[in-house]
C-alpha cells in the first residue's frame, strides 16, 4: 500500500532536520556523526559494483586513500588559503581517483567472480606499502594537513556538514543512475554477463564507468576525512583495507545489497554498533566486531531490507534479488 505523497515526505523531512541539527544537540560526537555520513558513502559506492553489478571489490578503499593524499599534498604546496586549497585538493583527488579507476579497471575488470575479488584485494595493500615508502607524501610517518583556521570545534562542525552534503549528493545520484539505462545495463551484467555481451552490451565500458563513479565519490570523501582526522597514516587510515575496505562490504550486505536504501540502513546500523563496541567493550571491541561479522553473514544473507521484504511482502513488494530490472527500493 502506497502512502500519499505528503505523508511520504514526512520521514525524509524529519531525517534532514535531525541531520542538520545534530551537531548542536550532541557537539561532543560531531566527528563520530561525520563518519556516519562517510560510512553511508562507503556502502553506497561499494554497492554500485558489488550489489547492482555483481562484482565484489575489496579494493575500493584505494580511491579513498588517493583522494586523501592528493588533497593534503595540494593543501601543503598550493598557496590559496585553507578553503581554496581544500576544495581544489578534493577536486584533484577525485580526478586522480577516477583516472586511476579507468586505468586499472580497463584491465582488472576483465576478471570475473572470485578472480576479480582476489585481484582487487591486493590493491590497497600495495598502495599502503608504496605510500609508506614515498618520502614526498611523508612515508611511514604519514602527513598532517594544515590547521583549520576557525575557532576550536569549528573544524568538526565544518567537516560534519561537508560529509553530510557528500552523502546527500551521493544518494540521489545513485538513485538516478539505477533508474535509467545505466542501471538496467549493470543489472544485466550481474544477472548474466555472457548474455548481456551477446546482446551487444559493452560490458567492460559499463563496468569501468561504474568503478569510476565509485572512485569519484570516494576520492572526495578521502579529502574530507583526512582533514577531519587531522592526520594521515598510509596503512591504518588512507589505505586501510582491513577496516574500511571490509566494512564497505559488510554494511552493504547487512542492509541488503542490490538495493538503494539497503546500504544506507546497513551503514547506520553497523556504524552505531561499532561505536557502542568501542565505548562499552574496550579491549574486546575487535572480538565483538568479528562476531558481528559472523552474525551478518550467517543470519542476514539477504540483509535487513531483504528480511523485512520476506516478512512483510505486502508492504515492501518484491525481494532484494527479484526483478532487478525494475530498479532498487
Amino acid at each position: 500500500m502506497k502512502l500519499p505523497p505528503a505523508r511520504r515526505m514526512i520521514v525524509p523531512a524529519v531525517a534532514i532536520a535531525f541531520a542538520v541539527a545534530a551537531p548542536f544537540f550532541a557537539p561532543a560526537y560531531r566527528t563520530q556523526m561525520a563518519f556516519l555520513w562517510v560510512m553511508i558513502v562507503f556502502a553506497l559506492t561499494w554497492d554500485l559494483l558489488g550489489g547492482q553489478m555483481g562484482y565484489n571489490s575489496f579494493g575500493n578503499v584505494l580511491f579513498f586513500g588517493v583522494g586523501m593524499y592528493a588533497c593534503v599534498v595540494v593543501q601543503r604546496d598550493a598557496h590559496l588559503g585553507y578553503f581554496g586549497a581544500l576544495f581544489l585538493g578534493m577536486a584533484i583527488g577525485a580526478a586522480l581517483a577516477v583516472a586511476l579507476a579507468a586505468v586499472i579497471g580497463s584491465g582488472i575488470l576483465g576478471l570475473r567472480g572470485h578472480y576479480f575479488a582476489i585481484g582487487t584485494l591486493g590493491l590497497a595493500i600495495a598502495a599502503g606499502e608504496l605510500a609508506a615508502g614515498w618520502d614526498f607524501i611523508g612515508g611511514g610517518g604519514g602527513m598532517v594537513p594544515p590547521l583549520y583556521p576557525g575557532a576550536v570545534g569549528g573544524r568538526e562542525t565544518f567537516f560534519y556538514y561537508l560529509c553530510l552534503l557528500l552523502a546527500a549528493v551521493t544518494l540521489p545520484v545513485m538513485r538516478w543512475l539505477y533508474s535509467g539505462r545505466f542501471g538496467l545495463a549493470i543489472n544485466a551484467i550481474r544477472d548474466d554477463e555472457d548474455k548481456a555481451e551477446a546482446m551487444g552490451l559493452r560490458t567492460t565500458q559499463f563496468k569501468t564507468t561504474a568503478w569510476c563513479i565509485s572512485a569519484f565519490f570516494l576520492g572526495v570523501a578521502g579529502g574530507a576525512v583526512g582533514n577531519l582526522l587531522g592526520f594521515i597514516d598510509p596503512r591504518e587510515i588512507a589505505f586501510a583495507g582491513s577496516t574500511y575496505g571490509v566494512w564497505m562490504v559488510l554494511m552493504a550486505i547487512l542492509g541488503g545489497k542490490g538495493t538503494l536504501w539497503g546500504p544506507v540502513i546497513g551503514a547506520v546500523v553497523f556504524d552505531i554498533t561499532q561505536e557502542l563496541f568501542w565505548k562499552y567493550l574496550l579491549g574486546w571491541q575487535r572480538v565483538a566486531l568479528g562476531l558481528l561479522i559472523v552474525v551478518i553473514v550467517v543470519f542476514f544473507p539477504v540483509g535487513i531490507l531483504g528480511w523485512a521484504r520476506e516478512r512483510w511482502p505486502e508492504r515492501f513488494g518484491h525481494g532484494v534479488d527479484e526483478t532487478p530490472s525494475q530498479g532498487p527500493a
